[in-house]
């Protein structure tokens, strides 16, 4: 069972109650819990004790018998307190918002990193709610030596357990932190710019990754379907090479703390040479989805100005011809923004061409004279740069091509013994 809590601030803000609901229904699809009922309750003052009024819990208690729902999601931030009295009024367990998402989390990490930052998250968040049966925590606790010695309550246990383990973690995220910059430092030096994707959940990120790399990462219609980064090298026109990278999608009221948790899952947002925001712009919610993107990346400390960004305006197959002409105006205006449909290809050339603009920025152009008869000199000129003149004489090509300064250095130290 799925309620949604339309609260008078949530009503302030423009989103619609039916597209919250149908947001929380998405988010439980996406751990495969089966939806026996949805409520939307409108909430005028919140109850300190239980979140909702006396009246609507006791409402809701006659629906989740009626249903025989196992599970109620209770799509707000609840404090440990409301979601006790919760259970104990609806004799069911209780997830709100944060909850579930660590449920997502948990569902989709695949890496060790991942992983580390899910648990962690995990019992930061568990911790508050001393102590209830929860997935993660459930998955660490084995069957063996949990009990306490004499003297010692199951609650100071768990207590004590939770915070050796959180300490645990936060050890070993330090090691994968520096790992990772190892791998970072080590990426600079091929070096290949780096293409971030960003964007609110199902906004079709993993769909335009498949389509832009021919990879084949997870690419469902469910929410969080993403999580650790993929990352795939890809060609563009101009023949120069990018890092492509597949992130975890941004959600509305997605808790503080969970987008600190993952924040080195996010670095490579941070450290992207160009970010593409990818937008559903056929959701009737498009506007604010944008909105709530652009929060969690101002968090980040990347602004709307921010010369890297290039919006990408997803899933135009879905408009009729007249809207589709509207945001294609839209579009040009912008000359940020760049109009596809991941699903049919349409815009895939431009959204390349629109990367290469980008990168092409901050390259500098430098013309070389190289031994023609160097082919390797001479094809490392033309895999890694933009080749803009080509003129032979004699023995020496006179090559004027456009190169990141670092690729200049590169091959400059590489063919030394080639140039004249």
């Amino acid at each position: 069972m799925i309620v949604h809590p339309e609260t008078t601030l949530k009503r302030g803000r423009g989103r619609s109650a039916q597209a919250g609901l149908e947001e929380a229904i998405g988010l439980a699809g996406a751990i495969d819990l089966d939806i026996v009922h949805t409520r939307i309750v409108r909430v005028s003052r919140i109850n300190p004790a239980t979140f909702l009024g006396e009246g609507i819990v006791a409402e809701l208690k006659a629906e989740i018998e009626e249903s025989e729902a196992g599970i109620a999601i209770v799509d707000t931030t609840l404090s440990p307190v409301q979601q006790r009295n919760l259970e104990k009024a609806w004799n069911c367990k209780v997830i709100d918002r944060t909850g579930l998402i660590l449920e997502i989390f948990g569902a989709r990490a695949r890496t060790r990193e991942g992983r580390l930052q899910v648990d962690l998250a995990a019992l930061n968040y568990q911790r508050t709610r001393l102590v209830r049966s929860w997935t993660h925590l459930e998955r660490q606790r084995g069957g063996a030596g949990f009990l306490g010695g004499p003297g010692e309550s199951q609650l100071e246990l768990d207590r004590r357990r939770i915070d050796e383990r959180i300490v645990r973690l936060e050890r070993d995220l330090e090691d994968v932190k520096r790992t990772r910059s190892l791998h970072r430092e080590a990426r600079k030096r091929v070096p290949y710019p780096v293409v971030a994707l960003v964007g609110y959940t199902n906004a079709g990120k993993s769909t335009l990754f498949n389509r832009l790399t021919a990879a084949h990462v997870v690419a469902r219609d469910q929410l969080f379907a993403t999580l650790d980064p993929t990352m795939r090298v890809v060609k563009l026109p101009s023949r120069r090479h990018v890092i492509l990278s597949d992130t975890v999608g941004f959600i509305s009221e997605l808790p503080t703390q969970l987008v600190a948790a993952f924040r080195a899952t996010l670095e490579e947002v941070l450290e992207a040479d160009v970010i593409l925001h990818v937008r559903d712009i056929a959701d009737p919610e498009s506007d604010l989805q944008n909105s709530d993107v652009r929060k969690v990346l101002a968090e980040l400390g990347i602004t709307a100005e921010d010369s890297r960004l290039i919006e990408v305006l997803n899933k135009v197959d879905l408009l009729d011809v007249e809207e589709r002409d509207r945001i294609a105006q839209q579009a040009v205006r912008a000359d940020a923004s760049v109009v596809v449909s991941a699903l049919t290809g349409e815009g895939e050339g431009d959204l390349l061409a629109a990367i290469d603009r980008r990168i092409s920025r901050s390259e500098e152009v430098v013309r070389f004279a190289v031994d023609a008869s160097n082919g390797a000199a001479i094809a490392w000129l033309y895999e890694n740069g933009n080749v803009l003149d080509r003129r032979d004489e004699g023995e020496t090509a006179n090559i004027a091509v456009g190169l990141e300064p670092a690729d200049r250095a590169r091959f400059e130290r590489r063919f030394a013994d080639a140039l004249h």
